[in-house]
């Protein structure tokens, strides 16, 4: 019998496919080894399951939408920012990153602003507003933004990123109580510790899956996300309209004379802050080779 199902886990060589409401233990046929092809988490597989009690097998994955490296995770339709506005205060570099990093694979990059109890966010939502990305002000004392981070889930596969200290574990504490996860402790569930596993598995809710990525922050994107340098401009949304519209058609939309995104930015339609990233990431990258980026 071939059933069709979701990765949720992956462990000891073990391929755990959700179908319905049953989850099958798995094996991967060796023609995926031979081909260096490895299934993820995430992936959306065909398995044969057999009459007796042998192993179900992995016979087929069906095209990935996106993958990331580290976690080793496919098909993410939602990337979960998390920032805090006080103690860490707000770093628009790292959130720059982690947004081009979602937009370079085709995840939808959403915004959360925490601890928006003790400090305003507006300067910063009106940042990301005005890029066009989605935002959210978020306060663990009155649950502000609970329910609206609720209906951005809703049927998606999600993951939460965010360095340490912004309140991630937090928010999942409130958006998941009964994975009952321990805020600022080592937790089996979501918001492990640094120097636990690095396991990733998918855990079923509003009518979607929210992704465990263990220690999942600005770090992993920088090691294994590079972005190329031709197309990191396409990594901003904002800039969309502009491209192609410089004097010149090598335009790096850096420092050039009649560029664009540069009078975009000079006329207040672009924030600054968003161009300086870019800036600073297309300076990081510009002198990298191809096949450097492609060995990270």
């Amino acid at each position: 019998m071939s059933i069709v199902g979701i990765i949720i886990k992956i462990t000891g060589g073990f391929y755990y496919v959700e179908s319905g409401e049953k989850t099958y233990e798995c094996k991967a046929r060796g023609v995926f080894r031979k081909k260096g092809f490895t299934p993820l988490v995430g992936d959306i597989v065909t398995i044969d399951v057999p009459d007796d009690d042998s192993f179900s097998s992995i016979v087929s994955i069906k095209e990935r939408k996106n993958s990331l490296i580290r976690p080793a995770l496919a098909n993410l339709d939602l990337l979960v920012i998390v920032s805090s506005v006080v103690e860490p205060n707000v770093n628009t570099y790292i959130i720059d990153k982690m947004i081009s990093a979602a937009v370079n694979k085709d995840i939808e990059p959403i915004v959360v602003f925490s601890k928006t109890d003790l400090k305003s966010c507006d300067e910063y939502v009106d940042i990301y507003n005005k890029a066009g990305i989605k935002t959210v002000e978020y306060s663990s004392v009155n649950k502000n933004g609970l329910e609206q981070i609720k209906s951005y889930l809703n049927g998606k596969i999600s993951a939460f990123a965010g360095n340490s200290g912004v309140g991630k574990s937090t928010l999942l504490n409130a958006l998941f109580p009964d994975l009952e996860l321990k805020t600022g402790e080592i937790s089996d569930k979501l918001g492990r510790g640094r120097h636990t596993t690095r396991t990733v598995e998918l855990f079923k809710c509003f009518g979607g899956y929210v992704a465990d990525t263990p220690g999942f922050s600005t770090v992993d994107l920088d090691r294994y996300e590079l972005i190329k340098k031709d197309e990191l401009q396409y990594c901003f949304p904002e800039f969309s309209e502009y491209i192609g519209e410089c004097k010149f058609t090598s335009c790096a939309h850096v420092c050039e004379k009649g560029c664009a995104v540069i009078d975009a930015v000079e006329r207040g339609i672009i924030h600054k802050s968003r161009h300086d990233s870019y800036v600073r990431m297309y300076n990081e990258v510009k002198d990298i080779k191809d096949w450097q980026l492609n060995s990270k």
